[in-house]
């Protein structure tokens, strides 16, 4: 009779132990998903901003491209150009590219392709690292959720209400690979 009852003590007051962690529990899961949103948040803020920066990119970098280039066409015409009626229309094609040249340099008194590149790589770093530290700080509160949910005492509350284990985020596999950059052109005819 004597151990019955100093099973149950046992059995009661280990309980009574643990359910003071139900609260913890409670408060550590909300913590979780409240950090997991800031994760998506990241997510998001980066699936929002990285596409309009590439294309502001890539229309600064057309538009002085195009203007290098009808520079460098109307050069090759006038070098190339055999009578005065050819000689006049590169001259004229020249002239109307410097005028775009001119356009171009006085809407943005530098050249700004290098510049947006550079904008464009800032923000990438600083969205990848908006991210990695939001990762670290979900994976922070997840560690010290499932350690809760395993220690003794509170190990028996989570038997009786089933916690959730939430996973840890684990980066790719991929992602141990450096990637490769290239900015050649593909070669084309072979």
């Amino acid at each position: 009779m004597r151990q019955a009852v100093m099973a149950v003590v046992v059995l009661v007051s280990a309980t009574a132990a643990s359910g003071c962690s139900y609260n913890t529990f409670v408060s550590q899961e909300e913590a979780v998903k409240a950090q997991w949103a800031q994760v998506e948040n990241q997510l998001k803020r980066r699936s929002d901003l990285i596409p309009n920066l590439v294309e502001t990119t890539k229309g600064f970098a057309q538009q002085e491209q195009d203007v290098f280039k009808a520079i460098a066409d109307s050069r090759a015409k006038l070098a190339g150009a055999r009578t005065p009626t050819e000689t006049m229309a590169a001259a004229n094609e020249q002239s109307s590219a410097l005028a775009r040249l001119l356009v171009v340099t006085e809407n943005y008194p530098e050249l700004r392709s290098s510049e947006i590149f550079a904008r464009l790589s800032d923000e990438l770093a600083g969205t990848e690292n908006r991210i990695a530290t939001e990762r670290m700080r979900y994976n922070e509160r997840v560690q010290a959720y499932n350690t809760s949910r395993r220690s003794f005492p509170a190990n028996i509350t989570n038997a009786i209400f089933r916690f959730q284990d939430y996973p840890l985020f684990e980066a790719p596999p991929e992602a141990k690979e450096a990637p490769k950059v290239d900015f050649s052109k593909p070669k084309t005819g072979q």
